[in-house]
């Protein structure tokens, strides 16, 4: 499947280093969404997500 624009997983806190199963599994759990919800809306949906996902500082590098 191709990727869509932005990644669900990311901007819901799952990103950087997969060092747990917690975080490995979450992240999958999230492509996995994504994947099944895909269409344009919802790569816009995400995208409308990002600038407050960026003033987040949990999970930040």
């Amino acid at each position: 499947m191709k990727p869509g624009i932005t990644g669900w997983a990311q901007i819901n806190g799952w990103h950087g280093e997969t060092d747990t199963k917690e975080k490995i599994e979450q992240r999958v759990l999230r492509d996995l969404d994504c994947m099944d919800q895909w269409s344009l809306g919802f790569d816009l949906h995400i995208l409308l997500k990002i600038p407050l996902a960026l003033l987040k500082t949990q999970n930040a590098y």
